[in-house]
C-alpha cells in the first residue's frame, strides 16, 4: 500500500494489470510535453459547455431538525431544514484519453487517466482552481466528467456546509496551490471527509508518488511547476472561474459572513416555525402567485434585501396559488401583498408592486428591531472591536517525547496519522497538511478514555488539542453524531475526584481549540448536552486556587463562549446561549474575580469573558438585574488596589458595568 500523499489536480491512476519495473525512457518527456501542451490549450481555450443531470432532492429526502436552547425570555429555537443531499465525486481526464493509450509503452505501467476531481452537491459543482469555485455541474470548458462516483448522502444543513467551506477557503488559496501537494483532489478529499466522514477513493489520493519517485518525474517537476506558476498569474490554474458562465467564488472579505436569503415556504406550519425562530427580531412575508407579473418584477429586489438583512431578520416568500392554507390564514386577496412582523407581532401590511415602499419598509423594520444599544455610546474599545478572535493554544511540544509517554499506543495508525498531520502543518503550513483518518482517531480517543491510565491520558488529549488548531479538524468534530468524543472526554474529566493537573490543563486547552471553527462555537452555544460539561469544567477550574495556569485557561474558554454568543447577539436574531446559562457563568466568574489575588493574567481573562457576556445585553433582562444586584461594577473596581496597572478594570467595572447598566 502506497502511503497517503498529497497530489496535484492531474492525478495518475496506476492499473494493477501492469506491474512492470520502471525503465527510464526519454520518450516520457514527450508524453509529459504533450500533456502540458494539452493542458495549456485548456487554460486558453473555452470549449463548448456541456451539462449533465444534476441532483434534485425530492420531498422524500427532506426532514426537519429542531434544536431548543431553552425556555427563558431569550429563548431562540434554531430551525434547520435538513435535506439529505447526494454527494458525487466528478472525475475528469485532462489527458483526454492520451494517458491510457500511451503510458504502458512509455512508462512500463498503465496510467488510466490524468485526473482532476470536484464535488457535486445540491445542484452545484465545487472545485479548487486557485480559489474554491462553485459552478453549474458540467458547465466548465472541461466538458463532461470521465466518471461520476456516488459517495453517499449528507444530512448537514447548507449553512453548516457553507461555514466549513469558508474555513477551507482560508487554506485553499491561489498562493498555496501546489501542483503535487495541495490541489483540487486534496480539496475534494477534505470536503468529502467533512460531509460523509470518509475521503475520496484511495487510488486518487495515493498515485502521484508513482510518478514523483521516478527519475523522469523528478526531472520534469521544475518544468511542470513553472507552467502552474505562469497560470497562477492569470488568475486560475485551469481557468474554470474565468471561462465558466455563472461561476462564483466568495471573496475573503465575506468569509464567515452569512448573507441572508429568501425562504420559500409551502405550508402554514413552515411559516409559523420560521416566525417563531425570529420572534425576538423581525420578519417580512411576501405573498405572491405564479400568475402575478408585478410580483416577479420584485423578486430581484427582494433577494437583494434578504442579503442586506442577513441574520437580523428573515424574508419569506409564499405562493398563495399553491399554499392555500397560508393565504387563507392571513386573508390575502391580492398579490403582491406584504406583512411585516416585529418582536412576534404584526407591524405593517401593504399591497402593490411599489419598489420604494418595499425597500423603505424593510430597512425601517430592521432599524426598529435593532436600535442602537446604549453600550455603543460608551468608551468600550475592547468590546466594540469586530476583529477579536477566540483564544487558541497552538504550541506544539516535541511530538516524539509526547508519543513516547503513550507507550505502545503511539504506534496506532490513527495516532501516527495525526502526528504526520501536525508535523506537516507545523513545518509547512495548513496547505501541506492532509486531514488524517478522523473516524479512526476519534475511535482511538474514546477507547483511551476508558482504558488509558488517568496519569497518562493527558498525552492523548494533548495530541487532540494540537490537531484542533486546524478548523478542518474541529469542523469534523463539530458535526460528529451526538458529539460523542468531546462529551465523553469532558464528562470523564469532570467526574474525576482528583483530576491530575496536566490532564485538566490540556483538557481546557483542547476545549479552547474547538473554537478554531465557528461550527463548534455554534454547537456549544445551542446544544445543551454539549454545553453542560463545558460549563461544569469552566466553573470548577476558575476556582482552582493552587494553579494559576488552570484559572487562566478556564477564563480563556469562558471568553471563547462569551465571544461567540456576543457575535450572535449583535448579528441577530439574538442570544443563542440561554439566559440561565449566562447567569450561571456570570455568577461563577464574578466569584472567581473576587477571589483572584495573585495572577493578573487570570484576572484579565476573567474580565474579558465577563465583558463579552455583558456587552450589549438587554438592560431590562435577568442578566442585567443579576449584575446590578451583585454590584458587579464596584466589585471589579476594588481589584485596582491589587492590580493597579490592569486598565481593563476601569473599562469593565467603570464603563460597561457602571455606566452601562443604567436603564435608558
Amino acid at each position: 500500500m502506497i502511503p497517503r500523499l498529497r497530489n496535484h489536480c492531474c492525478l495518475l491512476r496506476q492499473s494493477p494489470r501492469y506491474k512492470h519495473t520502471y525503465t527510464p525512457n526519454t520518450s516520457l518527456l514527450f508524453l509529459f510535453l504533450i500533456h502540458i501542451q494539452d493542458l495549456s490549450a485548456l487554460f486558453s481555450t473555452h470549449l463548448e459547455s456541456r451539462s449533465f443531470p444534476r441532483d434534485t432532492p425530492t420531498a422524500s429526502n427532506t426532514t426537519f431538525r429542531y434544536l431548543s436552547t431553552g425556555t427563558t425570555t431569550t429563548h431562540v429555537t434554531r430551525l434547520k431544514l435538513i435535506r439529505k443531499m447526494d454527494v458525487h465525486l466528478l472525475v475528469y481526464d485532462l489527458s483526454r484519453g492520451m494517458a491510457k493509450q500511451m503510458s504502458a509503452v512509455l512508462l512500463g505501467f498503465q496510467l488510466d487517466a490524468v485526473y482532476h476531481t470536484s464535488i457535486q452537491l445540491n445542484g452545484r459543482e465545487y472545485v479548487y482552481d486557485g480559489n474554491i469555485v462553485s459552478i453549474i455541474p458540467g458547465s466548465s470548458h472541461l466538458g463532461r466528467p470521465l466518471e461520476e462516483i456516488y459517495l453517499g448522502k449528507t444530512e448537514l444543513p447548507r449553512e453548516v456546509i457553507e461555514e466549513y467551506l469558508d474555513s477551507l477557503r482560508e487554506i485553499y488559496t491561489m498562493q498555496t496551490y501546489d501542483l503535487w501537494t495541495h490541489n483540487c483532489n486534496n480539496f475534494s478529499n477534505d470536503l468529502t471527509t467533512f460531509l460523509l466522514g470518509k475521503g475520496i477513493p484511495d487510488y486518487i489520493i495515493n498515485m502521484p508518488q508513482t510518478v514523483l519517485s521516478s527519475p523522469m518525474g523528478q526531472m520534469l517537476m521544475p518544468m511542470l511547476n513553472q507552467q502552474i506558476h505562469a497560470n497562477k498569474r492569470g488568475g486560475g490554474i485551469l481557468g474554470i472561474q474565468q471561462n465558466t458562465l455563472g461561476s462564483t467564488s466568495k471573496p475573503k472579505s465575506l468569509l464567515h459572513h452569512h448573507e441572508g436569503k429568501v425562504h420559500n415556504i409551502t405550508s402554514l406550519k413552515e411559516l409559523q416555525l420560521l416566525l417563531e425562530k425570529y420572534q425576538n427580531s423581525c420578519a417580512v412575508v411576501f405573498f405572491t402567485s405564479a400568475t402575478c407579473p408585478p410580483c416577479k418584477v420584485l423578486y430581484p429586489l427582494y433577494d437583494q434585501l434578504a442579503a442586506e438583512v442577513g441574520d437580523k431578520g428573515i424574508l419569506i416568500k409564499v405562493d398563495v396559488s399553491a399554499s392555500f392554507d397560508v393565504g387563507s390564514a392571513y386573508s390575502v386577496s391580492a398579490t403582491p401583498t406584504f406583512i411585516t412582523f416585529l418582536k412576534d407581532k404584526q407591524e405593517n401590511r401593504w399591497s402593490g408592486a411599489d419598489r420604494g415602499a418595499l425597500q423603505g419598509n424593510v430597512r425601517l423594520l430592521i432599524q426598529m428591531a435593532w436600535p442602537a444599544h446604549a453600550h455603543q455610546s460608551l468608551n468600550l474599545l475592547t468590546f466594540s472591536n469586530p476583529g477579536t478572535k477566540p483564544v487558541l493554544y497552538t504550541k506544539v511540544p516535541p511530538l516524539e517525547k509526547l508519543l513516547a509517554k503513550m507507550g505502545s499506543d503511539a504506534e496506532n495508525p490513527a495516532v501516527q496519522g495525526v502526528k504526520h498531520f501536525i508535523e506537516a502543518r507545523s513545518q509547512a503550513g495548513p496547505a501541506e497538511a492532509t486531514l488524517p483518518d478522523m473516524a479512526a482517531f476519534t475511535t482511538f480517543v474514546r477507547h483511551s478514555i476508558k482504558n488509558v491510565p488517568t496519569e497518562t491520558l493527558f498525552t492523548v488529549v494533548d495530541l487532540m488539542r494540537i490537531g484542533l488548531v486546524d478548523p478542518r479538524f474541529s469542523g469534523y468534530l463539530a458535526e460528529e453524531v451526538v458529539h460523542g468524543t468531546v462529551t465523553a472526554l469532558l464528562e470523564h474529566v469532570n467526574d474525576l475526584k482528583e483530576c491530575p493537573y496536566a490532564l485538566r490543563l490540556v483538557t481546557l486547552q483542547m476545549a479552547c481549540n474547538l473554537f478554531s471553527s465557528q461550527l463548534y462555537a455554534d454547537e456549544v452555544l445551542s446544544n445543551e448536552k454539549l454545553r453542560t460539561p463545558f460549563t461544569q469544567l469552566v466553573s470548577s477550574s476558575l476556582l482552582d486556587d493552587t494553579h494559576n495556569n488552570v484559572r487562566v485557561v478556564a477564563a480563556s474558554l469562558l471568553f471563547n463562549i462569551a465571544l461567540a454568543n456576543s457575535r450572535k447577539r449583535q448579528e441577530g436574531p439574538g442570544d443563542v446561549l440561554p439566559q440561565d446559562d449566562q447567569i450561571e457563568l456570570a455568577a461563577s466568574i464574578l466569584e472567581a474575580i473576587a477571589q483572584e489575588e495573585s495572577s493578573g493574567e487570570a484576572l484579565e481573562g476573567m474580565l474579558l469573558a465577563l465583558g463579552y457576556l455583558a456587552y450589549r445585553i438587554p438592560l431590562d433582562g435577568e442578566l442585567s438585574d443579576l449584575l446590578r444586584t451583585m454590584d458587579a461594577g464596584n466589585s471589579i473596581l476594588k481589584k485596582k488596589k491589587a492590580f493597579p496597572k490592569l486598565k481593563l478594570i476601569d473599562e469593565v467595572g467603570g464603563e460597561l458595568l457602571g455606566k452601562g447598566l443604567n436603564k435608558p
